[in-house]
């Protein structure tokens, strides 16, 4: 097989180990996991990211109706007292809705089930983080992704370069700026904008490491491309730029992203107000299917169980 072919393959195998790793290790991946009720093994997986203007849905395919189920939750980094409302019977098993915050906004959740006997959080420890983002459209989010996914094939490809006799790496240095550029300079912040209302979050506005790390490769992949021309060892500096990609690119997505300050915000009844909302709408569903489901019955007392 021809050596170059070879390259591309290789290039390409570790460039899509790097982006599961990050996808999988980031802060918008979902938290999974497995239980078991009543000897039933329960598999979940609960959202940590959510686009558009409505509210967030939390499922977990739990379809015993003896089984009670609720969702707790707070505005994350906030001084809220947690909320805690009913969850109803689903096509997916028991929901219930966390609702919309702004963007950058977070909430904390979890999901508390309960047959009488015994009692699970879901996760068992500690609470999962929501963050909340406006839609970005597919026009700008999959060019985005495009160009920076391929830009870093072609830098990992250019650094693979280096063990070859007499590398060439004009077009490959090239290309990774260029879509280094179009994807993480240009549509980055497009991204962004959607998504948070901000152009830029990184260096010097913020610690946004998408955006920093981002930049950091730039200015690498610049510095090489200044070698070529004037460095006696440009091959050193393509492979410092290609690691240095490889490494901030395995730094998560989203890390130390937007996140709405909730302490800096005038205090006002919106928390109490979705609560309620939540509430109102369980208590019709409630009344509108409480004779096929029964665990949407409720005590003398007000409470479920």
């Amino acid at each position: 097989m021809n050596r170059s072919i070879i390259l591309w393959i290789a290039a390409f195998l570790i460039t899509m180990a790097s982006a599961v790793y990050q996808r999988m290790t980031g802060p918008t991946y979902p938290v999974a996991g497995t239980t078991t009720m009543r000897g039933v093994r329960v598999d979940f997986a609960l959202e940590r990211s959510h686009g558009g203007n409505s509210d967030a849905l939390v499922r977990v395919p739990v379809r015993d109706s003896s089984v009670h189920a609720f969702l707790e939750w707070k505005r994350y980094n906030s001084d809220d007292p947690l909320t805690k409302v009913p969850m109803h019977v689903g096509d997916g098993g028991v929901e219930g809705a966390l609702p919309h915050q702004p963007p950058g906004g977070k909430v904390e959740y979890r999901v508390l089930l309960d047959d009488g006997v015994e009692s699970i959080a879901l996760p068992d420890q500690g609470f999962v983080v929501m963050r909340f983002k406006g839609d970005v459209p597919v026009a700008v989010l999959l060019p985005h992704i495009l160009a920076m996914f391929i830009a870093m094939l072609i830098s990992t490809r250019a650094g693979l370069e280096c063990l070859s006799r007499q590398p060439n790496f004009g077009k490959l240095v090239g290309s990774t700026i260029a879509l280094l550029t179009v994807g993480g300079i240009i549509l980055g912040p497009l991204v962004q904008r959607y998504a948070f209302g901000a152009w830029w979050t990184g260096w010097p506005f913020g610690g946004d490491l998408t955006d920093n790390k981002t930049a950091v490769a730039l200015v690498g992949w610049l510095a090489a491309a200044a070698a070529l021309k004037r460095s006696r060892f440009p091959r050193a500096w393509v492979l410092g730029a290609s690691v240095l990609t490889l490494v901030v690119f395995l730094i998560p997505h989203s890390l130390f992203g937007t996140e709405l300050d909730y302490r800096s915000m005038p205090k006002e009844s919106a928390r109490a107000a979705d609560a309620q909302i939540h509430w109102e709408n369980w208590e019709f569903s409630r009344v509108s299917q409480s004779e096929k489901n029964p665990i949407l019955e409720k005590d003398g007392d007000g409470s479920c169980g």
